[in-house]
This record gives structure tokens, sequence and C-alpha cells, in this order.
């Protein structure tokens, strides 16, 4: 079943992350492409990353400039994805899995019932590879099934490990593989703008057709509802 959206209607994603940078490095191709076909796309990020590592090559931020200087950069980011509302919850980094878990979901529900999405992307309770990934996920979960929302949910993964979803106790079925050739450039001026986290990173900084290169041509997403009706495995609408 796909989601048709019409001139009145337009499709919306809203996606519920942890950090500034998850959406680019992550999935920045699939929101380019929903960009480019006019879906109308909300981001959360739950905290402002101050207490990530990078803090620029050579070092230039610190504890007490790094949120600043890393909300810029994930304004920056979604411009180059085309994410045109972007909502913070002030979280402070690393500490998402402490909130009061009924408050948080409260939150999100609230989102989910305002904008009325039809796809909501989030992280897996258990692969999402950090708590604070780990604890939005299942906050975001619990809020969608509250919600009774009749869209979709997925979870985002990393690289191509869904290839081979047996390994995670998933079918192929339950597989969507998005195909993010023709909007690789986007993602790459996301990563660039997500400066201190990337300046690390040469092959970022390369020619663009080098490191254009370094990009998979797929992004892939896990259905959040494996018993929900047969969608294209194409195409998270």
């Amino acid at each position: 079943m796909t989601i048709q959206g019409n001139a009145n209607t337009p499709r919306k994603l809203l996606a519920v992350f942890a950090h500034p940078d998850d959406e680019t490095f992550i999935c920045g191709g699939t929101f380019a492409k929903y960009a480019a076909e006019g879906v109308e796309m909300t981001l959360v990020s739950a905290t402002r990353g101050e207490m990530g590592r990078r803090m620029g090559n050579p070092p230039y931020l610190n504890r007490e400039t790094m949120a600043a200087a890393r909300e810029q950069e994930l304004r920056e980011a979604c411009a180059c994805l085309g994410i045109g509302n972007l909502i913070f919850f002030d979280i402070r980094d690393k500490t998402v899995e402490f909130e009061d878990e009924r408050s948080l979901e409260g939150r999100i529900e609230a989102l989910i019932r305002d904008i009325a999405p039809d796809v909501v992307l989030t992280f897996h309770e258990r692969y999402g590879g950090h708590p604070d990934h780990c604890a939005i996920g299942k906050a975001t979960t619990a809020a969608f099934w509250r919600s009774a929302r009749k869209g979709a949910l997925y979870f985002i993964t990393f690289g191509d490990a869904m290839e081979r979803p047996e390994r995670y106790g998933y079918k192929r079925k339950d597989v969507v593989k998005i195909d993010v050739q023709a909007y690789q450039s986007a993602k790459l001026a996301a990563f660039r703008a997500h400066r201190c986290q990337t300046e690390i990173d040469e092959w970022v900084w390369l020619a663009d057709n080098e490191a254009l290169s370094r990009f998979g041509r797929h992004e892939y997403f896990l259905k959040g509802d494996v018993q929900a009706a047969q969608r294209a495995n194409t195409d998270l609408f």
C-alpha cells in the first residue's frame, strides 16, 4: 500500500532522533529524496550534542560552546536536506535514557497528534547503537502506538547492515531499501555542514567525486510493525 497525497494534502514525515548529525550520517539521502518530492518534514533532535567527543580539527570548541555550534550546523544541514521544521527537546546530551519515560513519550505523542505524519522515523530501541538513540527510539515507538495514528513507523539503520536482516531477527520483507543515488550531493553538503564532526574525516573534504564515491547507493529502514499490510519495499510512503 502506498500513501498518496494530493495538491491539498502533502505527505508528511516526522523524524525523532537524539543528536545533531543523526539525520545526515544515517539517512541524509532519504531526506533529500523526499524533500525533492514535496514531502513536509519535521526533525526532532532530543539534544544539541554538547557531549560529543569531536570538537573540530584542530579543536576549536569546548563544552560551553559546543551546543550552539552544533545547533547551527544542524540548521545548515537541514537546509541542505530540505528539512523544513526543526525542533529541539533541550535534553542534555547523554542523558536521554534518564528522562521520565511517560513525560518524554507524552511530548512525542503530542507532536504526532499535531503533525499527523504519514511516516514516523526513529531509532530501534535495541539496535540504536547508543543509549540516547535507544532511549529516544523506545519513547517514540511507545508514543506512536499511544497516538493510534494510521501512518507508518520505521526504524533507521546503519549502513548496509539490513542487507542481511536475518542476523537481527527480521526478514527481507521487513526492510525498506531506498535508492538515494540521485541525492548524494545534498547528503555530502549536509556532511560538510556538520563541520566540527567531520573535519577529522579526510574523505569528506576530498574533491566531490571522490567523496561521493564513499556513499552507498541505498539507505535501509526496518518496518516498525511487521504485521502491517505490505507496503512497497522501495518507498516509505
